[in-house]
């Protein structure tokens, strides 16, 4: 299996965790937005390649990766409805933070944008939604609580949120961070 992305990417980093977990041997192929632009039609990471029946197969989005690792490794991926509903809130926050960085990269912000200031009131929305929700304080964590620790992690490496009003959230975070699988992935520059 090859696992096409980036050491700072959050959605890489949940696969790359769920590859760990599951014993499953993997190379992970830096690659940039430019190559992830002339390698993938989605052109964002990650994506895997992988072979299967002796064919060369690509999977182009980060939960059809995970749903693929977890069947391979025999866990469940996700099977409860409320926590899916997390792991999807995760995703869009995810989704916002990243946009709205590499939007304000170009020059673009909040400020010039009544559309961006949503987005910005959705991560302070979301978070204070999220900080209610009871957590684990030990592994095993599942996909909901790992995919919401690799976007907790990133948007406080990339100084896109701050958890001081959110102690629940900081204190699962400070949890999590203790688990191999999770430290040994931790975002590098």
């Amino acid at each position: 299996m090859r696992l096409y992305g980036s050491y700072t990417s959050p959605f890489v980093r949940h696969c790359r965790i769920a590859l760990l977990e599951g014993g499953i041997a993997f190379e992970l192929v830096e690659t940039d937005a430019a190559g992830s632009a002339k390698l993938s039609p989605l052109q964002k990471v990650p994506f895997l390649k992988y072979t299967e029946g002796g064919e060369e197969k690509t999977l182009t989005d980060s939960s059809a990766i995970l749903r693929l690792v977890r069947e391979r490794s025999g866990k469940p991926y996700v099977p409860d409805l409320q926590r899916f509903n997390i792991f999807c809130s995760a995703n869009t926050l995810m989704d916002t933070a990243i946009n709205l960085f590499y939007l304000e990269k170009d020059g673009v912000t909040a400020k010039e944008s009544s559309y961006l200031a949503r987005q910005q009131n959705r991560l302070q929305t979301g978070l204070a939604e999220l900080e209610k929700l009871p957590w684990s304080e030990s592994v095993p964590y599942d996909d909901a609580e790992l995919r919401l620790a690799c976007f907790l992690d990133w948007a406080l490496f990339r100084q896109r949120v701050t958890l001081t009003d959110s102690p629940n959230l900081q204190k699962f975070l400070n949890g999590i961070r203790q688990y191999a699988h999770f430290a040994a992935t931790a975002p590098r520059v």
